[in-house]
């Protein structure tokens, strides 16, 4: 990408020669020699302690023109003269009826490209996928990933992506992911390589920050090589999927370098955004009147809608079931639908409330839909789809779901929810070993929040593993001490299967109803 050709100074002593400017400078400060005498200064420092000719020297100063040698001893004094001034009075030797040469302190000829100006970097997160470095015959494969990856990142609504002609500038060059930064005008870079062995193929990935060069996230994976289009679509959505809450943390830790006076309606939400994650109602209570100062900037920003109606729902789930918490989630449902049509995230969260806060479970999963055909790499919509269906005793479908988001986002602020899910799923199908398993692994990608233990009594008390119940049951207590859990499945709909299965377990281990 050569819209900035390099430029060459010339350093000798105290002086540096830019001819491209056409000036000399002394310590920095510009010297007065006209351009004819700055010409003859860069042929002999082109070729110092040589002898450059007259006839050489009379061209480069007067290209093309008959002239007198007074006119050449004229320009070679007043170089002198400028020269003098630190001590060069003898830099520039003569050879008699011969010419003249350059004898004074090394030169030092430093090629410098300039930096473009930098663009201005979006307010919203922006990224440049830059093109894949490959082996010899996986250059198809690497460019068609990274078109998937570009396709499938523009897809997400708060997200600004440089367009592929932008971004494949770079192709087979050695790049500085600040300086793409700069030249591009985006935060964020995402670099990677493709490597093919016979039928196995590693792909690598690394997504930068361009204002510090720090790593943000980096994955790697091996497949093997089957579907060309198949595994294109597997790697593509894969790294999208894990870009997205990657990239939403990185924006999160930058938003709270900021003072709160100054944040817009997008910086509001953000912070508003982990704690709304965190499920838990008593942080939800911090979320809310960051998510309505955003709403009252922007009064139909989908998302924040969307955040809103999750915030309420963990109010209303674990705070006391309290009505005005329902009704305000599936109030703020509607109106991400309303204002939310093209956008993945927020008809993921409307969706949720609905089936949750409404029962309305045709409507919530027409919302996860709509969701996953604008952005099929969104994990929260087959995380929170996974949840709706478990809760509807949809135990093959909460499985599936929750599986598929987990491999999309592996480490996703809500990989609890998916976990939970399969947990439950696996228990109503009689499997209480890989129920317990998963719901083990929700607790700990979610220790602080209560319905984890609440899905790992079930298996644990199958299981006879009485003891860790009862244990689990505290900490139920520890965490919502309001609990009782016929009220609980009675807020979520729970399927009377599920609540016969699991009403039973959560009785012996002690929990109230």
């Amino acid at each position: 990408m050569d819209r900035h050709p390099p430029s060459v100074t010339y350093k000798f002593g105290s002086f540096a020669l830019d001819p491209e400017a056409g000036m000399l400078f002394r310590g920095g400060e510009p010297a007065l020699l006209g351009r004819r005498a700055i010409a003859l200064l860069r042929l002999l420092l082109e070729r110092p302690a040589s002898l450059v000719s007259k006839d050489a020297l009379i061209e480069v100063a007067w290209p093309g023109l008959a002239v007198e040698d007074s006119n050449l001893t004229v320009q070679i004094a007043a170089l002198r003269r400028v020269l003098e001034q630190d001590g060069g009075a003898g830099w520039i030797e003569t050879l008699p009826r011969r010419g003249y040469r350059y004898v004074g302190p090394p030169v030092v000829r430093v090629d410098e490209t300039p930096q473009a100006p930098a663009l201005p970097v979006p307010e919203k997160p922006s990224i440049a996928v830059l093109p894949f470095e490959h082996s010899g015959d996986a250059a198809w494969l690497a460019e068609g990933t990274v078109d998937d990856i570009i396709t499938g990142l523009s897809r997400i609504k708060w997200l600004f992506v440089i367009a592929r002609n932008s971004s494949f500038l770079y192709r087979d060059r050695a790049v500085d992911v600040k300086q793409v930064g700069r030249e591009l005008g985006v935060r964020y870079v995402l670099q990677g390589s493709v490597r093919r062995s016979d039928n196995r193929v590693r792909i690598n990935a690394q997504l930068a920050d361009s204002t510090s060069g720090a790593q943000v996230w980096a994955e790697r994976y091996d497949r093997i090589l089957d579907d060309v289009f198949a595994l294109q679509d597997e790697i593509a959505l894969a790294v999208v999927g894990a870009i997205e809450p990657s990239l939403r943390r990185a924006e999160v830790e930058r938003i709270k370098r900021k003072r709160p006076e100054s944040l817009d309606a997008y910086e509001l939400l953000l912070r508003a955004q982990p704690d709304v994650d965190s499920g838990m109602p008593d942080r939800a209570a911090t979320a809310l009147p960051l998510l309505m100062r955003a709403l009252a900037l922007d009064p139909a920003y989908a998302l924040a809608h969307g955040l809103a109606a999750m915030a309420h729902h963990n109010r209303f789930l674990r705070a006391g079931l309290k009505e005005e918490d329902r009704l305000a989630s599936v109030h703020h449902a509607r109106l991400a639908l309303e204002h939310g049509r093209d956008d993945a995230l927020a008809l993921t969260f409307a969706g949720f409330s609905l089936g949750m806060d409404a029962h309305d479970r045709a409507a919530a999963f027409a919302a996860f839909e709509a969701a996953l055909a604008l952005s099929p790499s969104t994990a929260l919509g087959f995380i929170l789809g996974s949840v709706v269906h478990s809760w509807a005793a949809d135990a093959e479908p909460a499985i599936a779901w929750g599986e598929r988001a987990l491999r999309l986002s592996p480490f996703d602020p809500w990989a609890f929810a998916a976990f939970g899910s399969q947990a439950l799923g696996h228990f109503l199908l009689g499997r209480p070993q890989e129920a317990a398993k998963a719901a083990y692994q929700a607790v700990q990608s979610n220790a602080g929040h209560s319905i984890n233990y609440v899905i790992l009594i079930g298996p644990l008390v199958e299981l006879g593993r009485l003891d860790e119940a009862k244990a689990a049951a505290a900490r139920v207590m520890e965490l919502q001490p309001t609990f009782r859990f016929s009220r609980q499945f009675a807020g979520v709909n729970c399927a009377p299967a599920l609540a016969t299965k699991l009403g039973t377990a959560l009785r012996v281990a002690g929990l109230p109803e």
